[in-house]
């Protein structure tokens, strides 16, 4: 199965920008399509954005539209997310993790969870 791991997370100040990593701790993730989560306290788990395995198709939360960025290296085998315009809502800790059917298409977590990477943004 699967396993991914989260980087790239941190501290930043409102207005400010982040990119995160998703690489495997095993194998490849080629054939996979990939998708970006998060948990906010007290809050459940939300999509955040996914990528085809080829990268040819990207879909988002209206909530990240035109702020967030998902890519993918498959020679480096990453996932990216690079976030812009960071807002204290964004503040949760971000997973990443394989996608059922495939993007864009009433996504939703195949594998297991990670540990996941903090972000917080502060006003």
């Amino acid at each position: 199965q699967l396993q991914l791991v989260e980087s790239g997370g941190g501290l930043v100040q409102a207005g400010g920008s982040l990119r995160l990593s998703c690489t495997p701790s095993r194998s490849s993730m080629d054939y996979y399509s990939i998708g970006w989560f998060r948990q906010a306290p007290g809050k459940e788990r939300e999509r955040v954005s996914c990528i085809s395995s080829a990268g040819w198709t990207t879909d988002y939360s209206d909530s990240v539209k035109g702020r967030f960025t998902i890519s993918r290296d498959n020679a480096k085998k990453t996932v990216y997310l690079q976030m812009n315009s960071l807002k204290p809502d964004d503040t949760a800790i971000y997973y990443c993790n394989s996608i059922t059917p495939k993007c864009g298409d009433n996504w939703t977590a195949y594998g297991s969870w990670g540990q996941g990477t903090q972000v917080t943004v502060s006003s």
